[in-house]
């Protein structure tokens, strides 16, 4: 009888644990799914007329949710032959849908916080904005979903790091007037973040981020690390994140962003765009790896012919490189290793766009008076660039005081 007894309270007792091993792993399940739904109420295809509700709080955005089958059918089961490229958060394919649209897709690596908090990030911006010069997000999966995939409109022509010294450099499609439109549009759509309410900090600028449409022209991704400014807020305090090279200094040591990070990692951009060189290069010079003291360094010592790219430089008339060194002046003081040194990315747009205008009239004389700009040109050659004082007076920021000291 004892024995009985004791059987049925071991069978009782694991029959318990059991039911609790259960409920705890569907308990556990249950809030992943949650964590990653957005509540996102159902699965639909890629139909037109098939849109769910993406919340967050009281604010409802729309986007459009996908089977993760579609998505796998429409990567042929995320061939690798469908590769784009790979970032610090997944792999981006290109796809085909049943619509017929052809689409990047970015599958996250794993479910784990971290990602999941991009994932969300980038769903909740993207959904919440619209711009020509940013890529524009068609959707993404639901909670139901096995794996994170976020859904974008298709940006066939590489980045503008791939063109620059990327695996298409040697192509030389990046002429002077397409680099300089290039810096116009990002500029263009980094005013715009800046400027909604709640204001958005980019916090990844970088040339990798910057795709180029057929015609050459800016589409700004990645939103990954973006972050919502707070109303009337100065700065967030937040641990740096970003890429070795863009960071902003000031961000980096005091723990504080703002507006003026993105300025600093746009201002490595045009770095780039005049020198054809990546931010950071170990095979530089130790003093020179980071592009942005090269730049800085090389301006200060005015020494610029040493960081244009030579097929700018040399192969260009005298009006061009007037713009360039124009731009090199705008770059100085992006660069500025103190935040309230930086002028706003609005001022920085609007320089860029007398310097273009500038430079259209200037090629308009050139034209007229070709002569006298060829023997201008025979002295500017034998004579050193300007100095960022030589910019100086043509542009006075209304908010910043640029500083040229060692």
């Amino acid at each position: 009888m004892n024995k009985l007894v004791i059987g049925i309270c071991v069978g009782v007792g694991c029959l318990v644990m059991a039911s609790f091993c259960c409920f705890f792993y569907y308990h556990c399940s249950w809030r992943r799914k949650q964590q990653t739904s957005f509540l996102l109420s159902r699965n639909v295809s890629s139909h037109p007329t098939s849109e769910s509700d993406l919340e967050f709080g009281s604010e409802q955005y729309h986007t459009q949710i996908f089977m993760y089958e579609e998505l796998e059918g429409a990567t042929d089961g995320f061939s690798t032959s469908n590769v784009l490229g790979d970032g610090g958060f997944g792999t981006v394919y290109k796809g085909k849908l049943r619509d017929g649209r052809t689409v990047a897709i970015k599958r996250f690596y794993k479910n784990n916080d971290r990602l999941v908090e991009q994932f969300i990030n980038e769903v909740y911006i993207l959904s919440s904005i619209r711009h020509q010069n940013l890529v524009t997000l068609y959707g993404c999966t639901s909670r139901s979903s096995r794996e994170l995939l976020l859904v974008y409109e298709y940006v066939p022509n590489g980045t503008v790091a791939d063109h620059l010294h990327g695996c298409r450099a040697c192509e030389g499609a990046l002429t002077w007037p397409l680099r300089m439109s290039i810096a116009i549009e990002t500029a263009d759509a980094l005013s715009y973040l800046h400027a909604i309410t709640p204001q958005i900090i980019h916090r990844d600028v970088k040339t990798t981020n910057i795709l180029l449409d057929r015609s050459f022209h800016v589409k700004v991704g990645d939103f990954g690390l973006s972050r919502l400014f707070p109303v009337n807020a100065t700065h967030v305090s937040t641990a740096p994140q970003g890429t070795p090279g863009y960071v902003d200094p000031d961000y980096h040591q005091c723990y504080q962003l703002t507006d003026k990070s993105d300025v600093y990692s746009f201002g490595v951009m045009l770095v780039e765009l005049i020198s054809s060189k990546p931010a950071v290069d170990v095979s530089r010079q130790s003093r020179d790896i980071n592009l942005a003291n090269m730049a800085i360094d090389k301006i200060q010592k005015q020494e610029l012919d040493q960081l244009v790219d030579p097929k700018l430089w040399f192969r260009s008339d005298c009006n061009i490189r007037t713009m360039i060194e124009r731009v090199a002046g705008v770059a100085f003081r992006c660069l500025q290793a103190e935040k309230e040194m930086r002028p706003p990315i609005k001022e920085v747009l609007e320089v860029l766009k007398g310097i273009e205008d500038e430079g259209r009239n200037g090629a308009k004389g050139v034209e007229a008076d070709a002569t006298v700009n060829d023997e201008d040109c025979l002295l500017r050659k034998k004579s050193p660039p300007h100095s960022p004082d030589s910019v100086a007076t043509r542009w006075e920021s209304k908010s910043t005081t640029p500083n040229y000291s060692a």
